[in-house]
């Protein structure tokens, strides 16, 4: 029998307790931006520094936490846990404290970054962390909300109330992909914000996900005023897709519906291999509001992001399975297109695995 030493024991997280772990949400409407500001913040964090995500999904599937953990080096200081399948502070917060305490108690991290899925509810998700029972455990500090200011001339967005609810949440409203902006378009962002009576919010451009770190520092006042808010009374169904076992087929699809979009996700088992080329091609032809996918590929493992204006390729370390995300309006629900076009999604995907897979 092998006695353990020293030099072998495996390397452990800091013994201390858990207390006041400086947090941040970052939050915004689909599109936003927030995987890219997220992943630039990881790659700039201080490098002695553990830092933990936590990130919810609308789809019943997670590809978030592949793609940040197929982009992370494997040196243990970055640990990512999703929590998918609609608002992750329904049902009493539930979903939400129990991956809360596992990701805490695994990573011991000296920052928490929560991204709440762009169609969630930015207020009850600080109610839950502002709640008794996290109050030793969690230094709520700037709550930071991305906007793509082009969106303000679109009623879609500024008449829907997440999107609303997620401005005046915000300690910091981030206007996103500035480098894609024509002009007046920041402007237009602040006159906004100075409408929905948060005049005393900074309003900031960023290009290319690039978000000072230094903005996440300091307490969030909107935190200190809501978390005595009252319940909406919003639910959604709890369905763990993620720990389901993959039939036989290999194949698993997910659906979800609310807040005015359905979500459409698929997983796939690791031996199910894509035709890279087959792949790409169908991705580029796809017209959604929102895709996330990571794939096992016959040209290595990719991931795959499409915000509307763009589709971006991203090469990964690795990925236990292949799994994709498909978001659309509900618009499309009602009048019957997404119903008759979902079939055919599914049929093209599988026709782009290899035949081996």
């Amino acid at each position: 029998m092998n006695t353990p030493t020293a030099s072998n024991l495996p390397p452990t997280a800091p013994t201390q307790p858990i207390r006041s772990v400086p947090t941040n949400i970052i939050t915004g409407f689909l599109g936003a931006g927030k995987t890219t500001v997220i992943l630039n913040l990881l790659k700039n964090k201080p490098a002695a520094e553990r830092w933990a995500v936590l990130v919810n999904e609308f789809g019943e599937i997670g590809v978030d936490g592949a793609l940040m953990e197929g982009q992370q080096a494997k040196d243990g200081d970055v640990f990512v846990r999703e929590v998918p399948g609609g608002c992750m502070c329904c049902a009493a917060g539930l979903p939400m404290q129990i991956a809360l305490t596992q990701l805490l108690r695994k990573a011991k991290p000296d920052r928490l970054l929560i991204e709440p899925t762009g169609l969630g509810h930015p207020k009850e998700v600080l109610q839950v962390l502002m709640a008794n029972h996290n109050k030793d455990l969690l230094a709520v500090q700037k709550c930071i909300t991305l906007v793509d200011a082009r969106k303000i001339a679109d009623r879609r967005y500024t008449e829907h109330d997440i999107f609303n609810q997620q401005i005046d949440i915000a300690d910091v409203v981030v206007a996103s992909k500035q480098d894609q902006y024509a002009g007046g378009e920041l402007e237009g962002l602040k006159e906004y914000v100075v409408n929905r009576n948060r005049a005393s919010v900074p309003v900031i451009g960023v290009a290319y996900g690039n978000l000072d770190l230094a903005l996440l520092s300091g307490e969030s006042l909107s935190a200190r005023f809501i978390a005595a808010a009252a319940d909406e009374g919003h639910h959604h169904r709890v369905q763990n897709v993620e720990s389901m076992p993959l039939p036989e087929s290999g194949v698993l699809r997910a659906d979800n519906v609310g807040a005015g979009h359905r979500s459409v996700g698929w997983r796939f088992a690791a031996e199910k291999v894509f035709d890279y080329a087959r792949l790409y091609s169908w991705l580029c032809g796809l017209h959604v509001e929102r895709l996330k996918g990571v794939f096992i590929t016959s040209e290595g493992v990719f991931g795959y992001n499409f915000s509307g204006d763009a589709l971006t390729e991203m090469v990964l370390d690795d990925c236990l399975e292949s799994r994709v995300e498909v978001i659309v309006a509900n618009l499309d629900v009602a009048n019957g297109e997404a119903n008759d076009i979902v079939p055919q999604w599914e049929a093209d995907l599988l026709a782009c695995l290899c035949s081996s897979g």
